[in-house]
C-alpha cells in the first residue's frame, strides 16, 4: 500500500469519526425545538452535548487540514468548486457555536428563544449540506482538465444530491434521537424513545431510495458489478437492526447499531469514490485521483509521522472527556447553557 492510499484511509476514517460524533451533536440541536417544551428542558437538551460539541467538530478541521496537506490539488478545487456550501456549514457553526455561549447570559424568554433557534438552523444546515457535498463527489461535478471546478453552485443541487442530503438530514435526526435515550431521564427521555422510534421508518424509506439513486445516477454496476459488496447489505442490516432494539427498548444496542451504520455507509462512500477523489463529469479523463492530487512523498511521510504521535493522544482525551461526562441529564438537574 502507498502513502497516498493510507491518507485516504486516514482522511476516510476521520469523516467517519466525524460523522458519528458530530451526527447526533446535530441531531440533539435540530429536535430541540421539537422536544423541549420550555426553557429549563431545553437547556437540558443542549447541556447533553455541551461538554463535547466543540470537541467533536475537530474531527471535521482535521480531516479539512488531512486533506489540504495529502492532497493539495483535491483540497484547491473542492474548496473553490463547493465554496458557497462551504461557506454557508462555516456560518452556520459559528453562529450555533456563538448560540451555545450566548443563551445563558440573559434570561430573557425572547433572549432565548431566539439562540434556540440559531442552534436549530446552525445544526440543519450543516446536516443537509454535508449531504449534498458529499453526493456531489461521488456523482461528479464540472471539472477541467487544470483541475478547476467550471460549474456553478446549483449545478451541486441535482436530484441525487439533494437526495443525499435529506439522508444525513433524517439520519442525523435519529442519531441525536436516540442519544437524548441515553443521555436524558424521566419526560425528556420518554419523548426521545418515541421520537427514535417515529423517525426510524422515514430513514429506512429514504436509505432504500438512496440505494436505487445510487444504481441509477452512478456507474456503480462497472464498479461493485451485480454484487451490491459486503458493506452495504451490513449497512442496511444494522439499519433494521436499529428498528429492532428501538422496539425492544433497548437503546444502547440501538446506538451502537446505529454507530455502525454511519460507520459502514461513510465506508462505503469512500470505497465507491476510490481511487478518485472527486470525479469528475466532463470527463473521466479530469477526475482527481489518489495519485495526481497527492503531496509529495516527503510530505506523506512527515504527515504519517505526526499521526501517529498525536491521534492516540487525542482519542484518549476525548474518550476521557466522554467518560466524565457520562451521567444523565433530567431538566430539573443543575444546568449550564
Amino acid at each position: 500500500m502507498e502513502l497516498q492510499d493510507l491518507w485516504f484511509i486516514l482522511i476516510s476514517v476521520l469523516f467517519i469519526g466525524f460523522f458519528f460524533l458530530e451526527g447526533f451533536d446535530y441531531g440533539v440541536g435540530i429536535l430541540l425545538p421539537f422536544l423541549g417544551k420550555d426553557d429549563r428542558e431545553r437547556r437540558a437538551i443542549i447541556n447533553t452535548i455541551g461538554p463535547v460539541w466543540d470537541g467533536n467538530e475537530v474531527w471535521m478541521i482535521t480531516a479539512g487540514g488531512a486533506i489540504f496537506a495529502a492532497f493539495p490539488n483535491w483540497y484547491a478545487t473542492l474548496f473553490s468548486g463547493f465554496y458557497l456550501a462551504l461557506v454557508l456549514i462555516l456560518l452556520a457553526l459559528i453562529l450555533r457555536g456563538v448560540a451555545f455561549e450566548f443563551r445563558s447570559k440573559d434570561e430573557h424568554p425572547r433572549w432565548r428563544m431566539i439562540w434556540d433557534r440559531v442552534i436549530f438552523t446552525g445544526s440543519l444546515v450543516p446536516a443537509l449540506l454535508w449531504g449534498v457535498a458529499f453526493g456531489n463527489l461521488v456523482k461528479g461535478t464540472p471539472i477541467n482538465a487544470a483541475m478547476r471546478f467550471t460549474g456553478n453552485f446549483f449545478d451541486l443541487l441535482s436530484p441525487y444530491s439533494l437526495l443525499c442530503g435529506l439522508a444525513g438530514l433524517v439520519v442525523f435526526m435519529l442519531h441525536g434521537a436516540i442519544f437524548l435515550s441515553l443521555k436524558t431521564d424521566g419526560t425528556l427521555r420518554e419523548r426521545a424513545e418515541v421520537a427514535a422510534e417515529r423517525i426510524w421508518y422515514p430513514v429506512v424509506v429514504v436509505a432504500a431510495l438512496l440505494a436505487v439513486a445510487n444504481y441509477v445516477y452512478i456507474d456503480i454496476f462497472n464498479k461493485i458489478g451485480v454484487n451490491p459488496g459486503v458493506m452495504p447489505i451490513t449497512s442496511a442490516a444494522a439499519l433494521l437492526a436499529v428498528g429492532y432494539f428501538l422496539h425492544e427498548k433497548q437503546y444502547g444496542w440501538a446506538f451502537f447499531m446505529m454507530g455502525l451504520t454511519i460507520l459502514l455507509s461513510v465506508a462505503t462512500f469512500f470505497w465507491f469514490l476510490y481511487p478518485n477523489v472527486m470525479v469528475s463529469s466532463t470527463s473521466d479523463a479530469y477526475s482527481l485521483t489518489v495519485h495526481n492530487a497527492a503531496a509529495s512523498h516527503k510530505t506523506l511521510e512527515l504527515m504519517t509521522i505526526v499521526a501517529l504521535s498525536f491521534v492516540p493522544i487525542v482519542l484518549l482525551y476525548q474518550g476521557w472527556t466522554y467518560w466524565v461526562f457520562r451521567k444523565r441529564i433530567t431538566a430539573d438537574a443543575k444546568l449550564e447553557y
